[in-house]
């Protein structure tokens, strides 16, 4: 079975200008993923006729299914349309279905539809309209040269819509595919290329029909194995063999799910099957490592609360870290991380309590404590308290993500009772 590839472009300058976020590309591949269809391309183009008809030609070559979404509106500057048109060699002309949704749409508003807006309801000749109940510009379905091409609105909300209803249906039932499985392996505190070297024996050996890809992120790396069949229960059969080869691999301090949860939803799952709670003591990260717990929808059953003690006076009055401990190896050093975990710990009563101090950057540090020191701790009530100095760079933003997702390891791992 052929496999069948998909090219997606983005049209218009406001994305190329970064106005606005694409989100509309990733949507796609994952739609088009669960149907056996694998994108092999990305691209934006703007608002110029012979950039978009150039693409269009190049895409055509590559790929059996070309969708480009934006420039569909009535104004000038919405071009896809006739670009699209003189592509195929169709003249655009005027659906009487669409028309009357167009026309619906505006009536049951109290407004009245416009010349201008009736434009929308022309579509290239022969190209099967997939009709949008959510604004005003119609999907477009057309067949070139044995290519596939969907020209849809660029608001997200439309385009998903017209693509769940009629979209992705008609692909399932025009193109016949293999079919694509995924797995997810989630791992953390170990880099990308540790893990790549741990691993290297197993990935040579996997069969041709499964390939694995390294998604690192701050503090972790998620691996995605994906396999390509006609035969799904082979393709399942033969992900599930692999993964249990490759656990043992990984070690327990390092898999921590396989499926694609991040780390605050894993440990908030630890902590209600447990009964267990969390408080956080914050300083470089200014509350980030709270933010990411409190991301989690149900995090009041188990997060009590943090404070942000960016100062010393606020680490000795709210924490109780003594000054003479401040004094003499300073605000970021092990021993202060420790002491302000205990500190939160007992004064929100937790099972288990994470304190984060260090040099955020990109000025403050020293020779003997550079900018992007960071030194972290984690508390339990049994007494248990370890601490953790790791070195980042001298972006602040890098270091103050990478700091919480290092502390929510840590967090992860003496929940575990990981912690040596």
């Amino acid at each position: 079975m052929k496999a069948i590839h998909a090219e997606v472009i983005t049209i218009g300058d406001e994305i190329l200008y970064g106005q606005i976020t694409d989100t509309n590309t990733q949507w796609l591949s994952a739609a088009l993923s669960q149907l056996g269809i694998k994108t092999i391309r990305k691209s934006s183009v703007g608002d110029r006729y012979s950039d978009i008809q150039s693409i269009l030609k190049e895409a055509s070559q590559r790929a059996q299914l070309v969708i480009l979404t934006g420039g569909l509106g009535p104004t000038n500057d919405d071009i896809t349309k006739k670009v699209l048109s003189d592509f195929l060699g169709k003249p655009l002309i005027q659906n009487d279905d669409v028309l009357r949704d167009v026309d619906y749409f505006f009536t049951s508003r109290g407004r009245v539809l416009s010349d201008i807006n009736k434009l929308q309801a022309f579509i290239p000749q022969d190209a099967v309209a997939l009709r949008n109940q959510y604004g005003t510009a119609p999907g477009m379905w057309a067949e070139h040269e044995q290519v596939i091409f969907i020209s849809l609105p660029g608001v997200p909300y439309e385009m998903k819509g017209i693509m769940n209803d009629y979209g992705l249906p008609a692909l399932k039932k025009h193109f016949k595919t293999p079919f694509i499985q995924h797995q997810i392996i989630r791992t953390a505190g170990i880099g990308e290329s540790v893990l790549a070297e741990q691993i290297k024996d197993w990935e040579k050996a996997l069969p041709h029909f499964i390939t694995l890809a390294y998604l690192p992120s701050y503090g972790s790396v998620k691996l995605r194995l994906t396999g390509l069949s006609e035969n799904l229960a082979i393709v399942e059969a033969e992900i599930k063999q692999q993964v249990k080869k490759l656990l043992p691999l990984l070690g327990d301090k390092y898999f921590y799910a396989a499926e694609d949860i991040n780390l605050e939803v894993h440990i908030g799952n630890l902590l209600k099957a447990t009964g267990k709670t969390i408080a956080l003591a914050e300083s470089c990260t200014g509350g980030y490592a709270q933010h990411l717990i409190t991301s989690v929808p149900g995090c009041s059953a188990y997060f009590k609360g943090g404070i942000v003690s960016y100062s010393n006076e606020i680490k000795e009055q709210e924490l109780g870290v003594p000054k003479s401990l401040l004094e003499q190896k300073g605000a970021v050093s092990p021993e202060v991380a420790e002491a302000m975990a205990t500190g939160i710990l007992k004064k929100f009563q937790t099972s288990y309590a994470i304190a984060i101090t260090g040099i955020a950057g990109p000025d403050g540090g020293s020779v003997e404590k550079p900018v992007g020191m960071v030194c972290m701790a984690f508390a339990s009530d049994s007494g248990q308290v370890v601490s953790k100095t790791v070195q980042f760079g001298k972006e602040r933003d890098t270091n103050i993500k990478a700091s919480a997702a290092v502390a929510m390891n840590l967090l992860r791992l003496g929940i575990e009772g990981k912690l040596s």
